[in-house]
């Protein structure tokens, strides 16, 4: 049983070390709202929406202030909304309208975003998810708490290079669509390969057709926490290291199962998972950077630095497994640049570039996340960078993703400001050779022969 002594143990964890549940996601299927009448689809996901989640920001804050908790943010994922406006959609605008409820949904409830403006086109596109695609930089620039994704591929299907280029295209308009935010919209905008229906963070997060009506997962962090417990074994062999980081990623899931149990047990809505991923803010010592330099590097991106993070990574799914009824999404570690303050330094120094972050995306619990490029970028290639993120989540069969954020007016040594937890980057140049090429080729990329299980 998970009881307040328990928690307790964790007060210092809390007060000193940053450790919070970084969100409660309330997951809503959509999929009975559809209709092929457009106002009537609208009025019915309002209605749904706003019906569900009407106490889940009540209820986030209440268990917070009685366990002494911070749960920073409640947010909702929904149904990709490419399969639930199929119907009634026919053109760019009305899928538009969607995101435009989204967006009032989520103020009248209160969340911080909500997921789902979301196609899975691994294969294929329908013309219904082509079209929510091309309306992504309308949508995302006509709304503030929207996030989109768009799966292009997976280890079964192989990678869709038709909605690859695409999306090398919809994130440079997405850019110039929200120029005068410093591209945000981009920042709102992820592309995935074997893109999890359960994940509770945003920008990614959408609620998976294999999922019940309503759910709740929870998404827990503590890199302060970790890199706190590290400094105990300083100095100390990688058995110890290792030890170290399971119990302390056990503590801090225990803490969000907790949240998680008592969240679904207040609003009447099943468990789904805990997502024990360590997310890092621009928080002083809320860094998974710093983690990584605790382990034994001068910076994040030194020779060693893909090892010591599949070490992290593996170690806190370990520890956290056996602390949750149910563990899934992402988990692990992210390494976004904006959001650590460690990343960012190790990039201003020169330490880490756009390559060393891809191969530690290997063995990361995403991919390339929150880097600024260029905004005279070409489209195409951010579509190459997304092929070869997707080529790793494939043939490595793990969850990858992308978002990037061509800064329209800025270059190589400029910085960027986003504000609260998406932070501040430093833009970074990327390789200036053309694959335009290959991008043109069209067509898909075939699944790897590991993926033949059947």
């Amino acid at each position: 049983m998970i009881n307040i002594f328990e928690v307790n143990e964790t007060n210092k964890m809390i007060e000193q070390e940053n450790l919070d549940v970084r969100t409660i996601t309330m997951g809503i299927s959509l999929l009975d709202c559809i209709d092929p009448d457009l106002d009537a689809l609208n009025q019915k996901i309002y209605e749904k929406i706003t019906t569900k989640a009407r106490n889940l920001v009540a209820t986030g804050d209440k268990i917070a202030t009685e366990y002494g908790i911070p749960v920073v943010n409640k947010r909702i994922s929904v149904t990709p909304i490419a399969l639930v406006g199929g119907a009634a959609c026919k053109k760019l605008e009305d899928f538009v309208t969607i995101a435009r409820t989204l967006d009032k949904c989520a103020r009248e409830v209160g969340v911080n975003f909500i997921g789902g403006y979301s196609a899975l086109v691994s294969k294929g596109m329908t013309p219904a998810e082509e079209l929510l695609i091309r309306s992504i930089p309308q949508a995302m620039s006509e709304t503030e708490r929207v996030c989109s994704s768009v799966n292009v591929g997976s280890t079964k299907t192989g990678i869709n290079m038709d909605a690859v280029k695409l999306m090398g295209e919809i994130i440079l308009a997405t850019a110039e669509a929200t120029k005068d935010q410093d591209s945000l919209g981009c920042a709102k905008l992820v592309v995935f390969c074997n893109a999890p229906d359960d994940n509770p963070f945003m920008a990614g997060a959408f609620h998976g057709v294999t999922e019940a009506d309503c759910i709740i997962n929870v998404g827990v962090s503590g890199p302060g926490v970790v890199k706190k417990a590290l400094e105990q074994v300083r100095g100390e062999d990688f058995g110890t290291l290792c030890e170290m980081i399971k119990r302390t990623a056990f503590k801090v899931t225990r803490v969000g199962q907790l949240v998680a149990r008592e969240a679904s047990k207040r609003l009447d809505v099943p468990f789904g998972i805990v997502d024990l991923s360590l997310a890092p803010t621009p928080a002083i010592g809320d860094s998974v950077a710093e983690i990584l330099e605790e382990i034994g590097l001068e910076r994040a991106g030194a020779p060693g630095t893909t090892a010591a993070l599949a070490l992290l990574n593996d170690q806190v799914k370990k520890g956290g497994v056996m602390a949750a009824a149910a563990v899934g999404g992402l988990s692990g570690a992210f390494i976004p640049v904006s959001e650590d303050q460690g990343m960012i330094d190790a990039v201003n120094e020169g330490a880490l570039t756009l390559e060393k972050l891809e191969a530690m995306t290997c063995v990361c619990s995403v991919g390339l996340d929150m880097i600024a490029v260029p905004g005279d970028t070409k489209a195409t290639t951010l579509a190459g960078i997304i092929a070869d993120e997707s080529a790793i989540g494939m043939v490595n069969q793990k969850t990858t993703a992308v978002r990037l954020i061509p800064v329209i007016g800025k270059g190589v040594g400029e910085t960027v400001e986003f504000g609260g937890l998406l932070g501040y980057a430093p833009i970074m140049p990327v390789n200036s050779f053309s694959c335009d090429a290959f991008v043109q080729r069209g067509g898909r990329i075939p699944a790897p022969i590991h993926s033949f299980k059947n």
